[in-house]
């Protein structure tokens, strides 16, 4: 079947956060939203879902549990059983109950910076302490500061490490080595290990992704998984995700929070959402991947000729671009006014995720290539009144 990824669908109207936040003069290229229909087989999944008229109270069925056994298995290479999985009503409440579950006041998160800015958010409302682990960036490219993170870890008060895996926004997919590294530096010191792996399965040819328990379980050391599929079929707008991991004491806990917390299973529709797009979604998945891909070229190309100032780092998974605008001598911040008051372009400004981030913005490229042409040539005519102003 084909896949018509250059259709534009007029957003605006529905309530949409990106497209009805603002005036109409404006292009949002910011959330991690995309501008594409989603699968098929999940629309029509849903429709008969709808159809029968009824939603009532109902349970977790059993093909849920299966959907995402035979996800994990073909997509992820990592075989687990149903007694590994625990249903969640959407990623960040989910990650917001394990931090609640595993963490007391004084206790300190590391977090890697720049990384997803809600990370800031929930471990402020949840009122922990927070130490950042930077990632180094040298010559276009982000590593680990493993000697940084040993010495945070060290520190008694440090009890979890959030991990991005895939990392939002800088597009690294890590390494096996550098996923056993960070785990025998955990290990060593009982950092237990959050990794949420939300963009797991946007990941580019040359480039796998590992899940982190599949390597913390050859070590002494609490580890759990997060996944969805809202960022890989576009369902931000029914929430839903799932906690993996083989200790099952563990996962009793953050149910036992869940419960707490009111919020113990995901919506019907969402769970219908799930099972269709993991049970057969992965055609349209892969045509996505491959047309994100070609935006990513595009936008790589246009950059090198008409906007040389900006380095685009190397993507290696997610749809979201970070660049590299540290030549234009301009902050982030001042940047992303610039682009949005004159250019009407909304991108993220890179102190979003971060001191780490200055100098940097992101751009979602998860739209019709019409779309991220008009997008592109805002950016350049945004670059050219920054530079005539010098």
């Amino acid at each position: 079947m084909k896949y018509n990824f250059d259709e534009i669908i007029e957003r605006r109207g529905t309530h949409s956060i990106k497209w009805d936040a603002v005036d109409e003069a404006i292009l949002p290229m910011w959330v991690a939203d995309m501008d594409f229909k989603t699968a098929p087989e999940i629309t029509d999944a849903l429709s008969k879902k709808i159809a029968q008229g009824i939603f009532g109270y109902s349970s977790i069925p059993a093909e849920f549990y299966d959907a995402v056994i035979d996800w994990w298995k073909s997509v992820h290479r990592y075989p687990i059983k149903k007694n590994h999985i625990l249903p969640g009503p959407g990623m960040i409440p989910t990650l917001s109950a394990i931090l609640r579950t595993f963490i007391k006041s004084g206790d300190t998160i590391i977090i890697q910076p720049p990384v997803y800015n809600h990370f800031y958010h929930f471990i402020e409302n949840c009122g922990f302490g927070m130490s950042e682990n930077n990632l180094v960036y040298k010559d276009g490219h982000y590593q680990i500061d493993f000697d940084d993170l040993e010495l945070i870890a060290s520190d008694p008060k440090s009890k979890l490490l959030l991990l991005c895996n895939p990392h939002n926004p800088v597009g690294r997919v890590w390494k096996r080595s550098e996923l056993e590294r960070i785990a025998e530096i955990c290990s060593r010191h009982q950092v237990m290990v959050i990794s949420d792996e939300m963009h797991a399965d946007i990941v580019y040819e040359g480039h796998q992704h590992i899940p982190f328990i599949s390597v913390a379980e050859r070590y002494n050391l609490k580890a759990v998984t997060c996944g969805s599929p809202c960022k890989t079929f576009n369902l931000a707008g029914l929430p839903i995700s799932y906690v993996i991991s083989k200790n099952e004491e563990i996962l009793s806990k953050i149910q036992r929070t869940f419960e707490i917390q009111e919020s113990g299973y995901p919506n019907s529709i969402a769970v219908t959402a799930l099972i269709a797009a993991y049970k057969n979604g992965a055609g349209w998945m892969e045509a996505m991947k491959d047309y994100l891909y070609q935006n990513l070229q595009y936008l790589k190309n246009y950059i090198d000729n008409n906007v040389p100032d900006i380095k685009v780092i190397p993507l290696e998974a997610t749809y979201l671009v970070w660049l590299d605008c540290h030549s234009l001598n301009t902050s982030s911040e001042v940047l992303y006014k610039i682009l949005l008051e004159e250019e009407k372009l909304w991108v993220n400004p890179g102190t979003m995720y971060g001191e780490a981030g200055e100098g940097f913005l992101r751009i979602n490229i998860g739209c019709p290539r019409e779309i991220l042409s008009d997008g592109l040539n805002r950016l350049k005519n945004a670059v050219s009144k920054i530079k005539n102003a010098y």
